[in-house]
């Protein structure tokens, strides 16, 4: 079966690799819009995290990052004065260095992304939702800087980039017997890729939704929804901001995913 799922955050992260656990020919289109510079490297937080989840190398008590990651770069250049309030681990740094290299070589974000993926083992295909930049501005500040450096403020304002989608992101879109949508943040996740890929085709489109009794189980979602729907927040909440229909929607307490059989029982249960 041809699956494409849109993902972000760690969320997104879990339930794709419970799909790649199934080996379905599955292409994640994942979000950008909160893709940065910092130390004059370009950092993509939701590509790396489900490249290092499927790759087997993601810290899982973490969430995100490199398992035995070591942190001697951060406390070097914190001595030096850098700003040290984004957390890049020693391996991680790795990553960033080769795709900034390759960037500034003219090679776009799409490519590099699978010259990451094929490097380090994973076996479905990740497409970042444009090789544009299409930044995601929460208050006027760049998405990792509302979210890290901050701590998530109230949402006062909220604005979304579209660019043209990646390359190989409407073939993907165009042979899908199923879209899924994961568990990830609506408004700053799943509506950035929206916003690259248009209309969705016309397949059976699935979600796991990422609030569980009106709560997030991750993230600031549910603080958010009351700002931007004006209504408490709860799966209906998101599925009518959507305004499209679902084949089916997965929600409540059987969706959480602490451990890799949690994810693929929640992917078997999409199917």
């Amino acid at each position: 079966m041809k699956v494409v799922c849109l993902a972000g955050g760690v969320g997104g992260a879990k339930l794709v690799q419970g799909l790649d656990a199934l080996e379905l020919d599955l292409t994640v289109i994942v979000n950008t819009g909160d893709d940065f510079w910092h130390w004059g490297l370009f950092i993509c937080p939701d590509v790396d995290t489900i490249t290092y989840t499927l790759s087997g190398l993601a810290d899982t008590r973490r969430g995100w990052g490199l398992e035995g990651e070591s942190w001697g770069a951060l406390s070097a250049m914190r001595r030096l004065g850098a700003e040290d309030w984004f957390g890049l681990g020693d391996h991680d740094l790795a990553t960033h260095l080769r795709r900034t290299a390759w960037l500034r070589e003219g090679v776009p974000l799409s490519e590099v992304t699978r010259r990451i993926t094929q490097a380090l083992g994973v076996r479905s295909r990740i497409l970042p939702m444009s090789d544009a930049p299409c930044p995601t501005i929460v208050n006027g500040e760049n998405f990792q800087t509302w979210l890290v450096r901050q701590r998530a403020p109230a949402v006062r304002s909220l604005e979304t980039t579209a660019g043209p989608p990646a390359p190989g992101v409407q073939a993907a879109l165009d042979e899908a017997e199923l879209i899924v949508l994961a568990p990830s943040n609506p408004y700053v996740s799943i509506d950035p890729i929206l916003g690259c890929i248009g209309a969705l085709p016309q397949v059976p489109v699935r979600m796991v939704s990422p609030l569980i009794g009106g709560e997030a189980v991750k993230g600031p979602l549910a603080e958010m929804v009351p700002v931007l729907a004006g209504r408490p927040p709860s799966t209906q909440a998101l599925l009518d901001h959507y305004g499209f229909a679902f084949d089916r929607v997965l929600e409540g307490p059987a969706t959480l995913m602490p451990t890799l059989e949690d994810r693929v029982r929640v992917a078997r249960a999409l199917l």
